[in-house]
């Protein structure tokens, strides 16, 4: 009987051994998959967060290479902008006319040159004090003593000593300076408004071709006179011109 009891006790022993063994290897094992899950997750997590990354440096690239291309196409547009406002292949005029007004008052504002406006109303200055030796004459003849015969007169032939100044008549532009055996030494100015002024029988110009004048300097002295005018004497050949064909300047004067 006694033996009997300790077969039990031993059989309870290795079954109470056993099931311990049991629980202990379960919950080890389950530990260990829960490590197992937990390196998986944070794994899972930073392969993500290194795709983020990834996806973010690529929409960045892309952003940039977008701006660049912006900034290209940005810069073609202005070109193209600028090339249809002005045509090196036309004339400042074939520009103008080609553009809106809008856009003509911005070219106009950018120009370095003053734009030249004549008011006839306002009446000229002499431009040399003297008598008038032929009077303009574009109806009738009028005689010429040197040329000893009578001719159509586009100009004002007014009498002055030699080196007497010569003084603008307005404000303008110095557009051509050139010398023929007539006139001798002669000097348009454009006055704006197809309005021009030619001064000749001068010597010791102080402009050049394309300088801005005022109204009162001195563009240069009276000259001997050409051989068309020496029985006439010393004089300044003035003339005035309307889209070039000749006016009175006596209609002008003061």
């Amino acid at each position: 009987m006694k033996k009997k009891q300790i077969i039990a006790l031993i059989a309870c022993m290795i079954v109470g051994i056993a099931g311990f063994t049991g629980v202990y290897l379960s919950e080890q094992s389950n530990k260990e998959q829960q490590e197992n899950n937990q390196v998986a997750m944070e794994e899972s997590e930073q392969g993500q967060e290194i795709s983020q990354q990834v996806a973010q440096a690529q929409n960045n690239s892309q952003t940039v290479e977008e701006g660049g291309q912006s900034a290209e196409n940005e810069g073609e547009v202005a070109s193209s902008q600028v090339a249809s406002v002005i045509n090196p292949g036309q004339t400042t005029e074939e520009n103008l006319s080609s553009l809106q007004d809008g856009e003509k008052q911005e070219v106009v504002a950018t120009s370095n040159e003053a734009t030249l406006h004549f008011t006839p109303e306002n009446g000229l200055t002499w431009p040399l004090e003297g008598n008038v030796l032929l009077n303009y004459s574009m109806d009738s003849t009028v005689y010429f003593e040197t040329l000893d015969q009578y001719r159509y007169n586009p100009a004002m032939i007014i009498g002055g000593d030699i080196n007497s100044k010569v003084k603008l008549i307005a404000k303008g532009k110095i557009k051509d300076i050139s010398t023929n055996e007539e006139t001798g030494c002669t000097v348009v100015q454009d006055l704006g408004d197809g309005y021009e002024a030619v001064y000749g029988q001068l010597k010791e110009v102080n402009f050049e071709v394309g300088d801005l004048v005022e109204e009162g300097q001195v563009i240069g002295y009276v000259s001997e006179p050409t051989k068309y005018y020496s029985k006439e004497g010393s004089n300044l050949y003035f003339a005035l011109r309307k889209d070039g064909e000749p006016v009175d300047p006596l209609e002008y004067f003061e």
